[in-house]
């Protein structure tokens, strides 16, 4: 019997537009990472991953799913899944949400530059005691910005900070070359770079690469009073070596993600002198299920008419 499975986090009569499956051949089993499986996971085709729910569980049934075809996320980054691909047989094809995390995710990156630089965490906690604590802040404008990262999320962010008047925005990618609006330097040319930056954000994939790309090395060569902005995974800080910059107040952090994640109680990171922490919410906004629906259908649609995927980010061997 072949196999005709496509697992949903997301049950199937909420998202508008997938194929019929009178018309298709296709099943709809609906499993958001709960502790029983929906169906057998070897008759699964089309395997669309739980959302947010970690690597246990993402991977839990890949192993078992020996007629997949497809391995579908709804995050931008794949490093959930990436240790279960290993027992995937040859041709299944990996594929990320490019397109629905970008407004969501560089609409938080100003929010998190905009609060710290300001001094909105100060004014919260003086509000809770009535304190009027005025003063002069920090601005964006004029400010020189590094984007560590510059793929679809990192050109997001750099559309939501072109009204706020920066001196000058660098973008750096893993290899060189020339965007839209202008020169997109390497990594290895960060050293350079980092001492002349305000604010660093960090907007990259989590990989053997950037993995503590943010290390002691890379803090120190900020300038003092910089800000380091981290919207991309946790493990691309060094939390130890954030830690001692933040807590000597040479420079201040405000983060998205951390590592380790959640961040525990009784952590250190989370009474650091000037780090404001955001719980991992980038995506998690009104935004993301009207467009990860989109993608699903458009997806599955294609998927059903033998027609080329989008956003296949690796094909397994």
């Amino acid at each position: 019997m072949t196999a005709t499975d496509v697992w949903l986090p997301i049950s199937a009569d909420e998202i508008e537009g997938l194929p019929a499956p009178d018309e298709s051949g296709l099943s709809y089993r609906h499993w958001d990472g709960g502790p029983d499986f929906p169906a057998d996971p070897a008759d699964c085709v089309f395997y669309v991953v739980p959302y947010m729910k970690g690597t246990e569980v993402s991977t839990r049934p890949l192993a078992a799913m020996t007629s997949v075809q497809v391995v579908q996320t709804l995050t931008a980054g794949i490093d959930h899944v990436e240790p279960g691909l290993g027992s995937l047989r040859a041709g299944v094809r990996l594929c990320n949400a490019k397109g629905v995390h970008e407004a969501s995710t560089a609409e938080l990156t100003l929010a998190l530059i905009l609060a710290s630089l300001r001094g909105i965490p100060r004014f919260v906690e003086g509000q809770r005691q009535e304190e009027w604590r005025g003063g002069f802040y920090p601005a964006l404008a004029d400010k020189s910005v590094l984007i560590v990262g510059y793929g679809s999320i990192g050109v997001a962010i750099e559309d939501r900070l072109a009204p706020f008047e920066c001196a000058r925005v660098v973008r750096v990618a893993r290899s060189a070359r020339t965007a839209e609006r202008g020169e997109v330097h390497a990594l290895g040319d960060l050293p350079a770079l980092l001492p002349e930056a305000d604010v660093v954000i960090l907007s990259t994939p989590l990989t053997e690469a950037t993995h503590h790309l943010a290390n002691a090395g890379f803090l120190a060569r900020m300038k003092d009073g910089a800000l380091l902005v981290n919207v991309a995974r946790g493990p691309v800080v060094d939390t130890k070596a954030l830690l001692a910059e933040a807590e000597s107040g040479r420079i201040a952090a405000a983060l998205d993600v951390t590592d380790p994640e959640p961040l525990p109680a009784g952590h250190p990171l989370w009474h650091a002198p000037g780090v404001l922490i955001s719980p991992h919410v980038g995506g998690s906004s009104s935004a993301f299920l009207p467009r990860a629906k989109r993608l699903l259908a458009g997806q599955i649609t294609r998927f059903a008419a033998a027609e080329p995927l989008r956003n296949v980010v690796l094909t397994t061997r």
